[in-house]
């Protein structure tokens, strides 16, 4: 059905879930958090869920074993397709270290972007000290568990300093119009 039909009938048109996956450090939230104000001025109806706020959201019950933060990521990936099923676009910056859950997005959520971040190493010891503390590495993705590195992302962004925010959101969002992968 088209958008112009589903607006006569009173009908909303399904929005899109920016799901932006990385390791900690990387950038998600601070690129989201500028894909999700570009998403508001080009006057779409967006929503912004942060990974860290949302275990907030949740009760903070949860904690950092495999079965939890997997238990986490379909809760968030659900809450994301409800969101977009009444319209709205979500931005989802969360850690994600799982293809199921990623694929799960693909096969259930119709507007689904994935968006990989990925940063240079020393930049993500810059922004998270508990990479280099051996003490908390045993909880840290990326050392270990190991996360599952997204295999196809819809656009893979280069967060290595030289770009601002705001640009790399713009990068991404014309990437996507192009509707072809791309590295932003």
């Amino acid at each position: 059905m088209s958008a112009a039909i589903m607006a006569q009938a009173g009908l909303q048109q399904a929005g899109h879930v920016y799901w932006v996956t990385g390791l900690a450090g990387a950038g998600k939230t601070t690129i989201g958090t500028a894909l999700h104000q570009r998403l508001l001025e080009a006057g779409r109806r967006a929503v912004l869920l942060d990974g860290d706020r949302l275990r907030e959201v949740f009760g903070g019950q949860h904690g950092y074993s495999v079965e939890e933060r997997r238990h986490l990521a379909m809760c968030y990936a659900r809450l994301c397709r409800m969101l977009a099923d009444q319209g709205a676009d979500v931005v989802c910056a969360t850690v994600s270290m799982f293809n199921a859950v990623r694929q799960w997005n693909r096969d259930h959520i119709a507007g689904y972007r994935e968006i990989y971040i990925v940063a240079p190493e020393d930049h993500l010891f810059e922004r998270r000290a508990f990479y280099s503390d051996h003490t908390a590495s045993h909880d840290v993705v990326g050392l270990n568990p190991a996360y599952e590195l997204p295999t196809n992302p819809h656009v893979l962004v280069q967060n290595d300093g030289r770009h601002t925010p705001e640009q790399l959101a713009e990068q991404i969002l014309s990437a996507l119009d192009n509707h072809r992968p791309s590295q932003a």
